[in-house]
């Protein structure tokens, strides 16, 4: 389980980790007396609960509630005050608990046994990725539909480079070679990435793609796969490679000749 608490009082985020240390001690907890550190940080990792103060300087509670959801719309939200007035307008945003402070461990521990999204949620993920055969990307159940088929390339290649940073560059040649202008390609490129940007915000999957200047990466711990669950679990997973990887693609002959001798190997 991983647990986020945030509040700009020293003393209190102090008393926080205590109590939690003592009531989970095994969860993986990060404590931020900023909240936007705190944003940051659950764009990188999937948060399950968030204890937060309701009151505090660049971002309200309220208002970091509200992002967090959007990153993932299972995290439980537990909010903690010395005031009880906006309790109303925590449950509009269906926070999982309230806690007036100081709180004690039996409140928090109260708390995680009540909460609004079990941690068996946490084993449920919005989107998979198909990416034995032919490569699709569904959320919800449902395949996505992007304006540009070169959009849905983009989370093909990403995805098919397994978490790790890729330049703008290596997208272009891998998506049209040597094909063009090359500044062209790069204005177009940058379509594409709006298109990305734009089609993950509807759906509510900030955090999914991790950006750096000029490059991307997909955060492997928010997507199910075929591709990593086979890669992870071998004759345990329930899926099998069987000769074809994101077949539409020809950039992904490059990636079928390691998952051949992998397969080879796994026979042998």
């Amino acid at each position: 389980m991983n647990i986020l608490a945030v509040d700009s009082n020293e003393a209190s985020l102090k008393k926080m980790k205590t109590i939690l240390g003592k009531v989970k001690p095994d969860a993986t907890c990060f404590y931020f007396d900023s909240p936007l550190s705190a944003l940051a940080k659950a764009r990188e990792e999937e948060m399950d609960v968030a204890f937060l103060d309701v009151n505090m300087p660049e971002l309200s509670g309220l208002d970091l509630g509200k992002y967090l959801s959007e990153l993932n719309p299972y995290i439980n939200l537990i909010y903690v005050s010395e005031e009880t007035e906006h309790a109303y307008d925590a449950m509009k945003l269906h926070a999982s608990g309230y806690i007036k402070k100081p709180g004690t461990g039996a409140e928090v521990q109260k708390e995680l046994e009540l909460m609004r999204y079990p941690e068996m949620r946490k084993k449920f993920k919005r989107v998979f990725a198909q990416t034995f055969g032919n490569f699709e990307f569904f959320v919800d159940g449902e395949p996505v539909d992007f304006k540009y088929k070169r959009t849905k390339e983009i989370v093909a290649l990403l995805i098919a480079n397994k978490g790790a940073q890729t330049t703008n560059g290596e997208i272009i040649a891998n998506l049209w070679e040597d094909d063009g202008d090359p500044e062209k390609k790069l204005s177009y490129l940058c379509n594409l990435r709006q298109d990305l940007q734009n089609t993950f915000k509807k759906l509510k999957l900030d955090g999914i793609i991790l950006k750096q200047r000029g490059s991307m990466a997909i955060a492997k711990d928010r997507i199910a796969c075929d591709y990593y669950d086979w890669l992870e679990n071998k004759d345990e997973s329930k899926y099998r490679y069987a000769g074809e990887f994101m077949s539409q693609y020809s950039w992904s002959e490059f990636y079928m000749a390691e998952l051949d001798e992998l397969s080879y190997d796994e026979d042998w």
